[in-house]
């Protein structure tokens, strides 16, 4: 889990991927790793997300690839099989927490409460992810609900983009971004992958110009 926690920090942002069609894994999967990023929070709302991850791990060991969306514990037990490094779900669900901190599997549940929070903090966990990021308050909500769980960060996802990622980067309650804008649907339909490894290597550049 500290490995993963430290990925995340040195990447500063986790491209959260949408995945129609199996054929478009690797080559999204190269541009991310070309591009800086390499890591893939791919959601596991398609049919295509389970061959997907194992496509994009295999072609890519050395990729921190996930599982996003997850609200089973058999899509767990499906994206772990597959080759998911670590689960993120939207909201606190604590089945699947407890089902993950039971076999030794990183996840980071969604809070954006005080008693999600509480539920994370006593189970354990160091980092959660934050969304909807901007519908739920954004930075200072996350700074409101740090004051008392002063050990714990966060990863918000939603809403988060190029304009407003140095916001969420200088806050020092945030571990990395979940964020899409690099790796948009209609770019990866279009096969648009030179573009999404630009967007990338852009994204690359403002984390390291924020946290140099």
């Amino acid at each position: 889990m500290k490995d993963i926690e430290e990925r995340f920090k040195e990447l500063g942002v986790v491209p959260v991927v949408v995945l129609e069609d199996v054929k478009d894994a690797v080559p999204l999967a190269a541009a991310l790793v070309e591009g800086g990023l390499p890591c893939a929070e791919v959601t596991f709302r398609t049919e295509a997300a389970e061959e997907s991850i194992r496509m994009m791990t295999e072609q890519f060991p050395d990729m921190l690839v996930g599982a996003g969306t997850v609200l089973t514990v058999e899509q767990v037990d499906a994206a772990v099989r597959a080759g998911a490094k670590f689960i993120v779900s939207p909201g606190f669900d604590a089945e699947i927490v407890d089902y993950c901190l039971k076999k030794e599997i990183p996840v980071f549940p969604g809070c954006i409460s005080p008693s999600e929070v509480a539920q994370a903090v006593k189970r354990g966990l160091k980092v959660v992810k934050f969304f909807p990021a901007e519908p739920a308050g954004g930075i200072p909500m996350i700074k409101a609900m740090s004051a008392p769980y002063t050990g714990l960060k966060f990863m918000p996802t939603g809403g988060i983009n190029a304009k407003n990622l140095e916001e969420y980067l200088s806050c020092d309650k945030i571990v990395c971004c979940g964020g899409s804008w690099m790796v948009k649907g209609d770019l990866v339909k279009a096969g648009e992958f030179d573009k999404i490894r630009q967007l990338t290597e852009e994204a690359r550049r403002l984390v390291d110009f924020f946290r140099r």
